[in-house]
């Protein structure tokens, strides 16, 4: 199969890689690579997207402009919300795969999210993931083209769900890197993610999700991948806020995207407009505007008033 990754971060070179070694002809495309987009996709019979949320709409209409022969299955592997969804909320804000799936209705959208930090796999570790689809025979495919004795692939008919835990869980991560910046312990962290899974839950079922999904790979799984390594960079994020940086300092050295900085304001924005309760996405969101300090947010959290303990969709 011709495929071609559009991305050349270390995600979208990491997916490469997956798909090369299965033997199939891989293309990669970046926006300062000498190949153009057009040839990237000429023939291509799969697309795989792994670029930055804010980058989607800008590539999706680029693709749009070339008039190609539509690929029969579209991968995202982007894990974000659309910010501009923050200003108008008649509608849910969109998610990577809506904006492929409103640009080329007839293809086949998969999602592909799971604990995937890139280096790790690079490092020709062991790792799994869940490639999401309505269409089930898209999701064989496209588990039969990255399945191998290193990653494993699992199938799941609920997109939704699977795309919405790789953004959501991003947002935790920020907290729990503030909260072992503050060497607050183990007892604190767990706490924490216990109680953002609770908050992805919640998002998740206004959605329209399964609650099932968020126990998963896509889910859970993702969560302690996300919130207990340096590797991720939204944990670094919340970790270097609270050794004193500043949100500005961290950006400045950052590598790569921290698509949770994103992701937290356009929950606030939904979270205001539907009454969704979310205190500690509240808090991350407060912390990043210098709002609260991390020690702030923390004793805000604690002094809640204590309720039944509740995880449900």
């Amino acid at each position: 199969m011709k495929v071609t990754v559009l991305g050349g971060g270390a995600w979208g070179s990491t997916l490469a890689e997956l798909v090369q070694e299965n033997n199939h002809d891989v293309t990669q495309w970046y926006r300062r690579s000498s190949l153009s987009l057009k040839d990237a996709l000429t023939d291509s019979e799969l697309w795989v997207c792994a670029v930055s949320m804010k980058g989607v709409r800008d590539v999706v209409e680029q693709i749009q402009q070339l008039n190609l022969p539509q690929s029969t299955i579209i991968v995202s592997a982007t894990k974000g919300l659309e910010a501009s969804a923050q200003s108008s909320l008649e509608h849910l804000p969109k998610r990577p795969s809506e904006i492929w799936q409103d640009a080329f209705p007839t293809a086949a959208i998969t999602v592909l999210s799971g604990p995937n930090l890139s280096k790790e796999i690079q490092q020709r570790r062991p790792a799994a993931t869940v490639v999401a689809s309505h269409n089930d025979k898209a999701a064989h495919q496209v588990q039969a083209l990255f399945n191998s004795q290193r990653f494993r692939v699992y199938t799941n008919g609920d997109p939704t769900g699977v795309e919405l835990a790789g953004a959501l869980k991003n947002v935790i991560a920020i907290a729990t890197g503030a909260c072992d910046g503050l060497e607050l312990g183990t007892n604190a962290q767990s706490a924490l993610i216990t109680r953002g899974l609770a908050e992805m839950i919640r998002i998740a079922g206004y959605w329209g999700a399964k609650a099932d999904t968020l126990y998963g790979l896509a889910g859970m799984g993702d969560l302690m991948a996300t919130c207990s390594s340096p590797l991720s960079r939204n944990y670094q994020v919340g970790y270097r806020l609270a050794q004193g940086e500043t949100i500005d300092q961290v950006l400045a050295t950052l590598e790569g995207t921290a698509e949770g900085i994103n992701t937290c304001m356009v929950l606030i924005a939904l979270a205001t407009h539907a009454a969704i309760d979310l205190p500690i996405t509240q808090q991350v969101s407060r912390l990043l505007q210098g709002q609260v300090t991390p020690m702030d947010a923390l004793n805000i959290l604690m002094a809640r008033v204590s309720k039944p303990e509740e995880i449900r969709i």
